[in-house]
């Protein structure tokens, strides 16, 4: 009787592990993944104030979307690389949306963009909308999205925006040419 009631028990927590299991996991999205169509999003620009979207004022254009956050260490290595590509190509027509997830007050998210000197728009996801729909799984996450909605890059991870082969990937995505970035000089040894 006893291995009866210990079979039955054992049972009954399987199931009830299987159902926790598929109510916290089962439900999860596809992660956003290279090809598809970019989230519809919308987030406060901390700059402006005004609501923005991915349907709205970043339609029909090459935007990167970065997902980040002030406490992150790549994050903060990143973004000189960011600024530097935004005011080569940003006058061409290249957006960056920088998503910050950062809880709670603005101060800080405003304080760091002063900081850097970034020019591009900075967005708050303050209820976690944001990086729901893309689907991060950490920071920086970036994605890549041409005029027509469509995800070309995604990188995780800190990234060299400023390198010539992301701004070459950027240039053909806008449809211009860019001269290739100048050789660093390396001075000769004992010179």
């Amino acid at each position: 009787m006893r291995k009866q009631w210990t079979f039955v028990i054992a049972i009954v927590l399987g199931l009830v592990a299987g159902a926790y299991a598929l109510v916290k996991f089962g439900n999860r999205p596809r992660p956003v993944e290279v090809g598809q169509s970019a989230p519809r999003f919308s987030a406060v620009n901390l700059k402006t104030g005004d609501t923005v979207s991915m349907q709205g004022v970043y339609r029909g254009k090459v935007v990167l979307v970065n997902l980040w956050a002030t406490w992150c260490v790549p994050c903060r290595k990143e973004m000189p690389a960011m600024e530097q590509l935004y005011k080569e190509l940003g006058p061409k027509g290249f957006k960056i949306a920088a998503v910050s997830v950062d809880e709670g007050d603005t101060k800080d998210v405003l304080a760091f963009a002063e900081e850097f000197g970034l020019t591009f728009d900075i967005l708050h996801d303050g209820d976690g909308s944001v990086q729901k729909a893309f689907q991060t799984i950490m920071f920086p996450e970036s994605f890549l999205i041409d005029q027509d909605g469509i995800i070309v890059k995604k990188i995780i991870g800190e990234h060299p925006w400023s390198s010539d082969a992301s701004r070459q990937t950027i240039a053909q995505l806008l449809g211009i040419a860019l001269a290739p970035a100048a050789p660093a000089v390396v001075p000769a040894p004992g010179g």
